[in-house]
């Protein structure tokens, strides 16, 4: 497997996490094999989460995060720093907490520790600096283990233990456990303003790609060309997959008995937060004047007259909901602190 045939969001996200001089930096660097981390004897040398995908056995493609110190006293700025260590947590599926072995665990580790099982994170104690500590053979918590950054001593069984902790592939697929080799699939795909100039979006190659696997055939239209390319087809779709903002239209021109879905809707899915998705959707009918509604979209791009996370999808929540609410947008990978 290639580094870049697994998307980042698809990838193992570990994070790692502690207070300054612990040797964040340094295990990062033992871990990945690379200089990936600027390393000092400076307190505070890393100032914001530096972000890697790579791979590494025996895990596989992954994304690794080194955060600033928890630490951080720094004033304004160090504060700054703890927010952005804050936010990593978002992003992180493992979480590792390196601690400095002659020092010991303090409040601040403490507190972190308290932050991955609030965020109900799978997270692993490393004891790092093990070469320079007084007593070698301490009895350590089950979910921890020591190494040394500097000799590379523990860095393996570091590995090796991150690898055993990583969600295994589940085996979904986006659409391919819906048809069969042989089967016909119309995607239809808005071509406007919103669009990538020279390409498709992630989840259109996705679905395409999972169409193939399945041996079945994939045909591309606009939305104006649906009905033309129904006609033209001696047998029916397995199914029309289209974006979310044509869903409406290439609804009135899809025949009852031909499955419909949108592409959201299969990402969704395969990520596994569907149903959450859904129990959404029948929130906004509860709305009442007054309430806030945050749309946070993961991705950042140029906004446009008709954009869909700021013009398009509060016009649908406020025709849905018949409320006057308030709507806050942000983009990007990180929510606002304060939700």
């Amino acid at each position: 497997m290639s580094m870049n045939s697994v998307a980042s969001a698809n990838r193992v996200h570990i994070g790692f996490f502690g207070r300054r001089n612990a040797g964040k930096s340094s295990v990062v660097n033992a871990v990945t094999g690379q200089n990936l981390a600027v390393v000092s004897e400076r307190r505070g040398t890393t100032t914001d989460p530096v972000l890697k995908s790579m791979e590494i056995l025996p895990l596989g493609p992954v994304v690794v995060i080194d955060t600033p110190g928890y630490d951080d006293d720094d004033g304004e700025l160090g504060r700054a720093r703890v927010a952005k260590t804050r936010q990593m947590l978002g992003k992180t599926d493992i979480a590792v907490l390196v601690v400095d072995e002659a020092e010991g665990l303090d409040d601040t580790d403490r507190a972190l520790i308290a932050l991955f099982e609030e965020k109900k994170l799978q997270w692993l104690l490393v004891y790092n600096k093990h070469d320079l500590a007084a007593e070698k053979d301490a009895p350590l918590p089950e979910n921890a283990l020591r190494v040394s950054a500097v000799t590379g001593e523990g860095i393996d069984a570091l590995k090796e233990k991150l690898g055993h902790m990583a969600p295994r592939e589940s085996g979904r697929r986006l659409i391919g456990d819906f048809i069969k080799a042989g089967d016909t699939v119309v995607l239809v795909m808005p071509i406007d303003e919103s669009a990538p100039k020279g390409r498709i979006i992630l989840p259109q190659q996705q679905a395409v790609r999972d169409i193939l696997d399945a041996n079945a055939m994939a045909l591309a239209v606009q939305p104006g060309e649906l009905k033309a390319l129904l006609q033209l087809l001696k047998t029916p779709p397995a199914m029309v997959v289209t974006d979310s903002q044509a869903f409406k239209a290439v609804a009135a021109d899809t025949p009852q008995e031909i499955p419909l879905t949108s592409f959201s809707i299969l990402m969704a899915r395969y990520k596994g937060f569907l149903e959450t998705a859904v129990r959404g959707v029948a929130a906004l009918g509860t709305l009442t004047d007054g309430d806030t509604v945050l749309i946070a979209e993961g991705c950042t791009h140029h906004r446009q007259c008709n954009d869909i996370g700021t013009v398009k999808i509060p016009r649908w929540i406020r025709q849905c909901s018949d409320a006057d609410i308030r709507i806050v947008t942000c983009s990007g990978t990180e929510f606002p602190e304060d939700l």
